[in-house]
């Protein structure tokens, strides 16, 4: 019986097998007739657009004919000639009646005669005539030689078939030019011939395509003429695919003439959907015939399937259970084929997931260093006390602590002496509570060294109490081989329904005033609104610097760079502004160091980039080209991106790296030396100047220094702001000024407010300097303005002069 069960079950696999097999060679058969389709119908469009090509050939030629013959006659009147002949005003009306009567009839859009002096003696439109006199001109000759010319002409981007006549009497005495349009109504003759969509299009020198008359509709026809232009060269005389208004079409370019370097063409175009409906029709009953042959097959793959179907759904019913987390129902089977191996194999994968979900969910809500709750328990069994607490009316409190010291514990003993110093706080948080019968309090760890207590059915005395009682058990010393380690706590308390009325909330706050314990050191704090006053306004300032770069609040202020020897305007430092709408303006101290601290410092150092870049270009036009100053903070120094931001900003705004000079503090290079290092060096590599601002107020070592690609240095302001009047800040400069030069640096003094600051600074040598003496920091749009009206006090530039001169000599 165990055989034949199983040869049952592999005949089934055999049976479905052949029926996929069936499948497969229908659906290949169906793919190949599908393609042996459309290479037909594309065999067959290519035919009717061969032929399209002929007719259209044939029209221009009956129309050619047309315009011959009906000059011909004109050429051939006696009356017409001998009015030529007088040449008189009363015969030019005779000759311009006749002209116009024989191109009605002929449906020619202009006729015109020129004289056997070539000009243009009468037409029937000048405006015509006068952009068709230099082709009709350049005819004449093979019009005389050949009785008749034909050619084609392109006027204001539409084509036209121009014919020329000799009229002789019996020498030619002048000729008959005739002109017929090349336009929709042509186009729509052909579409009655042919089935075909024509458009008559024209391509002027530049290479653009221009319709002059088209079968399809405006929309479609301009939607034509960009397939046409995006297909650029592709575009020829062998056919080619357009889409057309999400219709596929089989095109084919016809040139037809060319005029002054614009070409004339006709593009002839067909349906594909059109032109393959008969055989769409014929492959849909053979898509019939596959589907019946595949429901056929169905129907042999239900019958074998129902053989085995049975079982298989008990052991579906089964994984349902198991989905549904009942994992304490064994699976019974008897069976000894297949099926009962999978069956087997089901009943052991559920007590494998029984025992891995026990554990999973010991991992997700249980410490296991520990083994309190973790916080997502915490929060469960929070949110299920408020809901008791507020069906009973009682009040709830949440206490959290954080041990002191406990970093520096973990540091200096080691991570498993912290994890088991970890475990003795638990344990005696457990025995604390346990002392005191507190039945429904819970304590957690929430992570680190952070643990929470939860307090049901309690008040604010009682919080309290058990909070100066948890704070005693840990200032306790705790003895951990063989060392004792002096702990404490700060401790925070928030409560139900006085501080917040939800689970997440409530712990927030107790977070907040635990934090505010630790930094007042008075072991337990309740919550109190104002200790969050800081934070939302720390949030509350960040949203608003983002609404300000979105809303154009910033503005940039510029403040010039003066040589001090020559008194000119070298260069100038770019300064961020706010201008707020309701507190007016906020100086850069205030939100400088909040972006730097929250990052927001990149968004800002790539606005002052820009409107700096912008500035400079307008400078540069009206003839000031100066070096502008940017500062980098520590976070744009970190950011490897900062160099391709800059070479982007410099193509973009058309500026040689020279325009700008990165001012640096010392304290951003030495947070990480080396990854500062590394940026600066590409910046420099780009050929951007370099300056080390506030030189002497940080902590760098010369050594280092010496090894940064930097071109100058900014003496700090408080070392200049007194120097006439204190000689420790005047040697402190001196000696800066001899260090930048003998490294090669450029020195800047900032800060500079008096004459005789100006007037020192240049005798000891200092390059370049900026402060109130020579100009606050003014808008961005007023530096060309300023830039005019200035002009160095010549009593100092002249001081400088004689300074160089003595030290040269």
């Amino acid at each position: 019986m165990t055989r034949n069960l199983r040869f049952r079950s592999i005949e089934s696999r055999i049976v479905t097998l052949f029926l996929v097999l069936v499948v497969a060679l229908q659906l290949i058969g169906l793919l190949v007739i599908q393609r042996g389709i459309d290479n037909n119908a594309r065999l067959a469009i290519g035919a009717e657009l061969n032929n399209g090509t002929k007719v259209f050939h044939r029209l221009l030629e009956q129309n050619a004919q047309s315009l011959r013959f009906g000059a011909r006659l004109l050429a051939r009147d006696t009356a017409f000639v001998a009015a030529i002949g007088n040449n008189d005003e009363g015969d030019r009306a005779t000759i311009e009646s006749a002209l116009e009567n024989s191109g009605r009839r002929i449906q020619a859009s202009l006729s015109m005669l020129i004289s056997d002096q070539r000009k243009i003696t009468a037409t029937t439109n000048r405006a015509q005539s006068a952009a068709l006199e230099k082709m009709a001109l350049s005819m004449l000759d093979a019009a005389e030689a050949t009785d008749g010319a034909i050619g084609i002409a392109i006027v204001e981007h539409r084509p036209f078939q121009i014919v020329a006549m000799p009229v002789k009497a019996p020498i030619t005495i002048g000729w008959i030019v005739m002109t017929f349009p090349i336009d929709r109504q042509l186009a729509s003759d052909m579409r009655e011939i042919s089935a075909l969509h024509t458009t008559v299009l024209t391509r002027d020198q530049q290479g653009r395509w221009l319709q002059a008359g088209s079968t399809f509709a405006a929309p479609s026809a301009q939607e034509l003429l960009e397939e046409l232009q995006a297909l650029g060269p592709t575009a020829s005389a062998l056919p080619f695919d357009v889409t057309v208004e999400s219709d596929q079409y089989s095109a084919r370019l016809m040139p037809i003439g060319v005029d002054d370097g614009q070409t004339a063409s006709v593009l002839l175009a067909r349906s594909i959907d059109e032109a393959t409906a008969e055989y769409r029709r014929l492959e849909r009953w053979l898509v019939g015939l596959a589907l019946a042959g595949i429901a056929i097959s169905v129907l042999v793959i239900v019958f074998t399937a129902k053989r085995i179907a049975q079982p298989i759904g008990e052991l579906v019913t089964t994984a349902k259970r198991l989905e549904g987390g009942d994992y304490n129902t064994p699976i019974d089977s008897t069976r000894e084929d297949e099926i009962g191996q999978l069956a087997n194999a089901f009943d052991a994968m559920r007590e494998g997931i029984s025992k891995r979900e026990q554990e999973i969910r010991r991992l997700a809500y249980w410490d296991t260093l520990t083994n309190l709750p973790n916080r997502a328990q915490f929060v469960l069994l929070l949110n299920d006390a408020l809901l008791e607490a507020r069906r009973r009316g009682e009040a709830l409190f949440v206490l959290i602590m954080d041990l002191d010291r406990f970093k520096h514990v973990n540091d200096v003993m080691g991570h498993s002496f912290g994890d088991a110093l970890l475990r003795q706080v638990a344990g005696r948080l457990q025995l604390l509570l346990a002392n005191r019968r507190q039945s429904s309090a819970q304590v957690a760890r929430l992570g680190g060294d952070e643990f929470a207590v939860l307090l049901p059915a309690a008040s604010t005395a009682a919080a309290l109490a058990m909070a100066a009682e948890i704070l005693q058990a840990l200032e306790t010393p705790l003895s951990l081989e063989e060392q004792t380690v002096d702990l404490g706590a700060g401790l925070g308390i928030a409560g139900y329904p006085d501080h917040a009325e939800v689970g997440e909330t409530l712990l927030s706050m107790a977070e907040v005033a635990m934090y505010a314990a630790k930094q007042r050191n008075d072991g337990a704090v309740i919550y109190d609104a104002a200790m969050d006053k800081s934070s939302a306004q720390s949030l509350s300032l960040l949203t608003e610097l983002r609404n300000a770069v979105e809303r154009n609040e910033l503005r940039l202020h510029v403040q010039p760079k003066i040589s001090l020897a020559t008194g000119m305007v070298v260069g100038m430092e770019s300064l961020v502004r706010w201008m707020h709408p309701e507190r007016g303006n906020v100086f850069p101290d205030e939100f400088i160091p909040f972006a730097e601290q929250t990052g927001f410092i990149r968004v800002l150092t790539r606005w002052v980039m820009e409107k700096s870049a912008e500035l400079c270009g307008e400078l540069a036009a009206q003839g000031h080209h100066l070096k502008v100053s940017v500062n980098l903070s520590t976070r744009d120094l970190m950011d490897q991106d900062l160099p391709v931001m800059f070479a982007d900003l410099l193509a973009r705004h058309k500026l040689t790296p020279g325009s700008f000079c990165l001012e640096i503090t010392e304290s951003a290079i030495m947070d990480d030396p080396v990854r500062a290092q590394h940026t600066l060096e590409r910046l420099s590599a780009m050929g951007l100047d370099l300056s080390i601002d506030d030189f002497g107020t940080g902590y760098s070592s010369l050594a280092y220094l010496k090894r940064l690609p930097v071109n100058e240095l900014k003496i700090d302001k408080s070392f200049v702001l007194n120097m006439e009047k204190d000689e420790g800040d005047t040697k402190i400069v001196r000696s800066t000024i001899d260090l930048g030069h003998n490294m090669g640096l450029r020195v800047v003094a900032e800060g500079i407010e008096s004459e005789a600051v100006w007037r020192l600074l240049a005798e000891l040598g200092c390059d370049q300097g900026q402060g109130y003496f020579m100009s606050r920091p003014i808008p961005g749009d007023q530096m060309i303005a300023w830039l005019e009206k200035w002009q160095a006090p010549a009593n100092l530039v002249a001081a400088a002069a004689g300074n160089e001169v003595a030290i040269d000599s």
